[in-house]
C-alpha cells in the first residue's frame, strides 16, 4: 500500500501532473465549506478545466453515508467512470469520507488527497484509511486503500485557526511518543509556536510511512499508531452524541494520551517521571475536556466498538518508555474508566 507522498511547494504541480492527462475522464473536487472559501482559490489554478465541486458542510457530525451519497449522486449523473479521479480537499472528514467514497463507487476509482489541516498531512490522508461514522462510533464503515497520490501544501496551515493547528499537533505528539523520544524531547518546549511546519509534517509522514510499509492493514505493528485513541475515540464519539459538547479528534486524542499514558504508568511500564513529563507537557498545549464523573462509565462503555478489539478484550497500545510504543495490551472497561477518572481529576 505504497503512496506517492508530495511535499511542499511542488505538491501543486505534482496534483497537476496527475490530472492533465489522458488516462483522466473526468475530475471531481469534495472539498467542505470552509476549504472551498479558503483553499480552493489556491489549487484552482492547477485543476483542469471542467472539473466539478462537490461542496459538504464542515463538522465531523457530517462523517456519514448520507454524506457520502451526495459524491456518489454526482458522479453517478456525470456518468463517471473507472477513469475518473477524486480530490479530496480538506481536513481529515473530507480525506477519510471522500476516500472511501471513492473506494467504494463502482467498485474503486481512484483518489487523491490534498490535506489542508496539520492533522490531515500528518496523519488522517497518509496510510490509506478511509471511512465513515455509523450509529455515533466512530470510523466504524471504511476500508483500507491507498489513495492515488498524497499532495501537501504546508501553506494551507496558515488558513488555521489556533484551535485547529492544536488538534492535529496531538498525531504530531502521538509519533514522537510511540517512536522517537528525541523528536519529543527536541521539541516539547517549543510547541506550536513554530515558523516552518514543513519538517515536522516531514518527519511525521515519514514516521508514519515507515510503520504502514510494513503493516498496511493493520494486522500488528500498525497498531501503535492506535495510542490514544481507544480512550480518545470513546471520549469523542460520546461527546458527539451530545449536542454543544463536541470536540475536535486530536483534542480528544490529546486526552486520550494522558489517560493512556497513565495506563502504562499503572502497569508498570513507565516510570512516574516519565508520567509527569507527558502530562506536563500535554497539559502546556491542550485545554482539559471537560466531563463529569458519573459519564465514566459510559464514555468507557464506547471502547467495546474499538476496532482493535478481539471479541470481548479491549486491547489498548501503551508506553514502555518514551518513544517506545507496544500494542495489543489487553485492558478491561473498569481500567479504562479509573484512567477517565484520573484524568478528571487532574489540574486544568
Amino acid at each position: 500500500m505504497s503512496q506517492t507522498v508530495q511535499i511542499g511547494p511542488t505538491a501543486l504541480v505534482k496534483l497537476a501532473e496527475l490530472l492533465h492527462t489522458s488516462a483522466v475522464s473526468q475530475v471531481v473536487v469534495l472539498a467542505d465549506e470552509n476549504t472551498v472559501r479558503e483553499c480552493l482559490p489556491i489549487v484552482e489554478p492547477h485543476l483542469p478545466a471542467g472539473y466539478r465541486l462537490v461542496e459538504m458542510p464542515a463538522g465531523e457530525e457530517y462523517k456519514t453515508l448520507e454524506t457520502c451519497q451526495l459524491l456518489w449522486a454526482e458522479l453517478t449523473e456525470l456518468r463517471a467512470d473507472r477513469y475518473a479521479v477524486v480530490v479530496n480537499l480538506g481536513g481529515g472528514v473530507v480525506t477519510d469520507l471522500g476516500g472511501f467514497a471513492a473506494a467504494v463507487y463502482k467498485r474503486g476509482v481512484r483518489f487523491v488527497q490534498v490535506p489542508t489541516t496539520l492533522l490531515a498531512q500528518v496523519d488522517a490522508s497518509v496510510g490509506g484509511k478511509t471511512g465513515v461514522d455509523f450509529m455515533g462510533f466512530k470510523n466504524q464503515l471504511g476500508v483500507f486503500q491507498a489513495a492515488a497520490a498524497v499532495c501537501i501544501e504546508p501553506r494551507f496551515l496558515r488558513t488555521l485557526d489556533p484551535r485547529q493547528l492544536k488538534s492535529g499537533y496531538a498525531e504530531v505528539v502521538k509519533h514522537w511518543l510511540i517512536a522517537d523520544a528525541e523528536a519529543f524531547d527536541r521539541n516539547r518546549y517549543v510547541g506550536i509556536m513554530v515558523d516552518d511546519w514543513t519538517p515536522i509534517v516531514e518527519e511525521s509522514v515519514a514516521l508514519k510511512q515507515h510503520i504502514v510499509e510494513q503493516d498496511p492493514l493493520e494486522t500488528g505493528l500498525r497498531k501503535l499508531l492506535n495510542f490514544g485513541h481507544t480512550v480518545g475515540h470513546a471520549l469523542e464519539s460520546y461527546l458527539l452524541q451530545q449536542p454543544g459538547r463536541e470536540i475536535l479528534h486530536g483534542e480528544a486524542v490529546a486526552a486520550g494520551m494522558v489517560c493512556e499514558t497513565w495506563l502504562s504508568y499503572h502497569r508498570g511500564l513507565l516510570s512516574a517521571a516519565e508520567l509527569d513529563k507527558i502530562e506536563t507537557f500535554l497539559f502546556s498545549i491542550f485545554e482539559k475536556v471537560q466531563f463529569v464523573l458519573l459519564e465514566t462509565e459510559a464514555i468507557a462503555d464506547y471502547a467495546l466498538q474499538d476496532k482493535k478489539n478481539t471479541g470481548s478484550i479491549i486491547n489498548c497500545t501503551l508506553l514502555e518508555g518514551l518513544g517506545r510504543g507496544v500494542y495489543d495490551q489487553p485492558v478491561t472497561l473498569a481500567e479504562i474508566s479509573e484512567a477517565l477518572r484520573y484524568y478528571h481529576r487532574l489540574p486544568g
